[in-house]
């Protein structure tokens, strides 16, 4: 569904630092977003959820769910976030929490 694919492209853009829709604490945190590919493969990942639930079409709780695996290393942290002990996963959780 289309609020699916948009949800996935929102999460993705709000990872980068310079985009207006991003919130503080990734402007703080981050030096580097996650690209195009990045909201491409939580589609892609959240299909592959959905099929393996026994369902035909994913929904936003997937896409939810594919969001460390697949944004965690496509992120780059910056030292504001390793002296305040913040790793790329819980940017990511929050973020995730925080996106709606």
């Amino acid at each position: 569904a289309d609020n699916v694919i948009e949800f996935a492209v929102r999460l993705a853009t709000r990872t980068r630092p310079k985009a207006d829709s991003s919130p503080k604490f990734i402007k703080d945190w981050l030096s580097w977003g996650a690209g195009p590919r990045a909201s491409q493969y939580l589609i892609l990942g959240a299909k592959t959820r959905a099929i393996i639930a026994g369902r035909h079409t994913p929904d936003i709780a997937d896409v939810r769910s594919m969001a460390a695996p697949v944004l965690r290393h496509r992120i780059v942290a910056n030292f504001n976030a390793e002296a305040d002990g913040v790793s790329t996963i819980d940017i990511v959780e929050r973020l995730v929490k925080e996106t709606e």
